[in-house]
């Protein structure tokens, strides 16, 4: 499916907020008082930015190839 480059550029922005609120939000749960107690959510939390960040690198890619 082709996107244009206007979509992709929209797309990486959107990532890149997301990718924003995920890492202060990783950092908020590791700082708590028990951060073993919000361990669940601080695995996902990083998986997220990992699948995000390679979902944002294949869309720069895709930018760069048009």
């Amino acid at each position: 499916m082709a996107y244009t480059k206007e979509e992709l550029t929209e797309a990486s922005r959107q990532i890149e907020s997301t990718l924003h609120k995920l890492r202060e939000t990783l950092k908020t749960l590791e700082t708590k008082e028990n951060p073993s107690r919000y361990k669940s959510q601080i695995t996902l939390a990083k998986r997220r930015i990992e699948a995000f960040t390679l979902a944002n690198a294949l869309i720069l890619r895709e930018l760069e190839n048009q």
